[in-house]
């Protein structure tokens, strides 16, 4: 009995039971189909992550006053920082050894206004001149100055042509007023308001913190925010990258614990470590349930066995040996397996594609923002092996059990 006819009777055996054959393939095909789904979902995120830390230098370390933690029964009220990041901050950082060059920052959410609309915007007022030095991969539009002119603002794209709004915000050129509410000492609400020129418009990173944001002279911002010169973050760069953690540890002997330290690095190892903890729990929900179509193929092939015993008798009456009968029952879990690996595979990435289109952040951002799942070939290889592979292996007892059978025994059955 060659492989032809082993695989026409597996087959044919397989089809005559199509019911109970198609429940079990859809056993395996939804577990490859998970397995497929969430390796290309965990993959092209880590690849997005990648690119958008890439938009920063790898030499940036970030620095914020740490917050403190509330004392007492409850807890209580948050307390104030420990230390007031101040010029005088700024200028001892920039005396260590490692650091190349401090960009002190003011942040806050104002409204712009133009053309009679308004949009909330989070504000970034930093030396505009020196965005490359943190954020190489940014890109601008033709026509944006990056000036540091205190009358100038540079927006993002976002701002500029607000989604689903068919009539453009902000233009290179234009006049902007931008507006800040706060609350004073005495307790009475104040609105500040200061007149700009868009002087820039930076494309998408896929960043929704950077994407929504617009960037001002810092002179200006402590006024217009009322900052009183206490800066709400600074931008520390070190000479070179090998030269992150000296910089780390310099900042730490100066501040210690009361400012919060982190770098475009440990974001990163963060991000990855918390994905990995994920795509650990569902590829575990995956394999459990390709485990469960391999016992699916087990029961299917085992009642088989039972429900063809007399079949198994003729066969190895007219001169089929073991090796045959075992190869018969291989046969058909290695078709299921690969039935089921086969239809799998393309709903898998099917299904990826869709969980990701339907993810909030994906769905708002511009095609070459968002995060895509991304199919390897050595992924898809991996898990077809897989798919194929656990079929096969569960396989192995009905079809050892089937192959010794003795003929005599299996012919005398009704």
């Amino acid at each position: 009995m060659d492989i032809i006819k082993i695989t026409q009777l597996a087959f044919d055996a397989l089809r005559e039971r199509k019911v109970r054959s198609i429940l079990t393939i859809l056993m395996v095909t939804t577990g490859t189909s998970l397995l497929i789904a969430v390796n290309g979902l965990t993959t092209g995120f880590l690849v997005f992550a990648d690119k958008q830390f890439s938009m920063l230098a790898p030499n940036v370390i970030f620095v914020s006053p740490a917050p403190t933690q509330s004392s007492g029964l409850g807890g209580g009220p948050p307390q104030a920082p420990k230390i007031v990041l101040t010029s005088v901050v700024v200028d001892r950082i920039k005396n260590l050894p490692a650091v190349s060059d401090v960009i002190p920052n003011y942040t806050g959410v104002v409204s712009i206004e133009s053309r009679g609309k308004v949009q909330n915007a989070r504000i970034f007022a930093q030396d505009i001149t020196k965005i490359y030095s943190i954020a190489p991969g940014i890109e601008f539009e033709e026509g944006s100055i990056l000036s540091n002119n205190q009358s100038s603002i540079v927006i993002s794209e976002r701002i500029a042509r607000p989604p689903g709004d068919p009539v453009q915000f902000a233009t290179i050129g234009q006049t902007v007023v931008v507006k800040y509410s706060y609350v004073d000492e005495d307790g009475e609400r104040k609105t500040n308001s200061r007149t700009f020129v868009v002087r820039g418009i930076f494309k998408l990173t896929g960043n929704p913190t950077i994407d929504g944001a617009a960037i001002i002279h810092p002179d200006v911002a402590n006024m217009l925010m009322n900052k009183k010169s206490r800066y709400d973050g600074i931008v520390v760069l070190a000479r070179n990258s090998d030269l992150v953690e000296d910089v780390e540890d310099g900042i730490r002997r100066l501040y210690g614990n009361d400012v919060g330290i982190t770098s475009s690095k440990v974001i990163l190892t963060t991000i990855r470590q918390f994905i990995g903890g994920i795509t650990t729990f569902l590829f575990s929900i995956a394999v459990i349930s390709l485990i469960v179509g391999a016992i699916g193929i087990i029961t299917t092939l085992y009642t088989s066995v039972l429900e063809r015993t007399r079949e198994i008798g003729i066969l190895k009456a007219i001169g089929a040996q073991n090796r045959h009968i075992l190869l018969l029952f291989l046969m058909e879990a290695l078709i299921i397996g690969s039935i089921g690996a086969v239809i799998g595979i393309p709903l898998g990435m099917a299904g990826g594609d869709l969980l990701s289109n339907l993810a909030p952040g994906n769905r708002e951002a511009p095609p070459d923002a968002r995060s895509r799942p991304l199919y390897t070939v050595e992924d898809i290889t991996r898990v077809c092996a897989l798919s194929i592979g656990l079929s096969v292996v569960s396989g192995l007892y009905p079809s050892f059990r089937a192959s010794r059978l003795d003929p005599i025994v299996a012919l005398g059955r009704l």
